[in-house]
């Protein structure tokens, strides 16, 4: 028989329990952020002066509904409250934007291998390419080349011409042609 299987000691093991409300750490993150963000702007701190202006002005003036005497405790309770919702909203929000760079970060190191898998892969075609380039005929070299069999077939014209003027003339048929000999010439035809 099979033994039961036991669950891992080091995960408790509880029982789903129903909740009233059920929270969307996304939204809520999202609600963070935008707080945050108008926490850290100048519209912000000049509510938050003509506030406390007003707030101080209307207390001291001496009006008959004077709600929060000099020592302005009310409104140092509103100051404390707003800070201690204002810090950790602030700290979620950086938590977000830390998790956003780590997957930007993550795929910036991925498009990175890819670039430099890509760049080595193109280095290594370039110098297949330049070592089957090297086996074959440049312009340059060909050009030389045929230089170089041009003046090689004009030596060898010229000795054939060398050779051949050797054979047919004579030292005696090199003479200067005089007016008589080229109509005699033309007289034994």
């Amino acid at each position: 028989m099979a033994e039961p299987t036991r669950s891992d000691l080091t995960t408790p093991v509880g029982t789903r329990r129903r909740r009233l409300f059920r929270i969307d750490d996304e939204s809520i993150g999202e609600a963070a952020e935008t707080v945050a963000r108008f926490f850290g702007t100048g519209r912000y701190l000049m509510w938050q002066t003509v506030v406390v202006v007003v707030w101080i002005a209307l207390n001291l003036g001496g009006f008959w509904w004077n709600w929060d005497p000099y020592p302005f405790i009310l409104l140092n309770l509103a100051f404390s409250t707003q800070a201690a919702y204002a810090a950790p909203l602030i700290l979620l929000a950086q938590n977000r934007q830390e998790d956003r760079d780590k997957v930007t970060l993550a795929a910036d190191r991925r498009r990175d291998e890819l670039t430099k898998a890509d760049t080595e892969f193109l280095a290594r075609e370039l110098a297949r390419v330049r070592l089957n380039l090297g086996d074959t005929v440049t312009r340059d070299y060909l050009r030389r080349e045929l230089d170089d069999m041009r003046s090689l077939m004009g030596r060898i014209e010229a000795k054939l011409d060398d050779a051949t003027a050797d054979d047919y003339q004579a030292p005696e048929d090199l003479h200067e042609p005089i007016q008589g000999d080229l109509s005699d010439k033309q007289a034994k035809r």
